[in-house]
């Protein structure tokens, strides 16, 4: 489960996904898929989190790694390249942001 707070000792990464409503499933399975059988078991992953607005044109996925090399070495695997390549087909287009946690009310 993500651990949101100031302080935290890691890296966060949100990815927004814009896609049209007929592929908002066929991505959230690909997303789906993509944590279960590889991305939660690479190094450096705590946890994340997947969200869809409700016209099902948005996906944002928070996730959590222990250091940004954690994250950048899942992204160079040729397993996420060729994932990525997948996932580039279901949306109009994605973009991994890192952040810094701010503030937390």
């Amino acid at each position: 489960m993500p651990d949101i707070r100031t302080g935290l000792q890691g890296q966060t990464v949100i990815t927004t996904f814009e896609l049209s409503p007929g592929t908002a499933q066929d991505l959230m399975e690909a997303l789906e898929d993509a944590y279960r059988d590889f991305i939660s078991k690479q190094p450096g992953f705590i946890a994340a989190g997947l969200h869809m607005n409700d016209a099902q044109t948005r996906i944002c996925n928070y996730s959590q790694w222990q250091r940004r090399e954690d994250y950048q070495a899942m992204l160079r695997s040729p397993e996420m390249r060729q994932r990525n390549k997948v996932i580039a087909t279901l949306c109009r287009s994605f973009e991994p942001v890192m952040y810094e946690v701010a503030a937390v009310f």
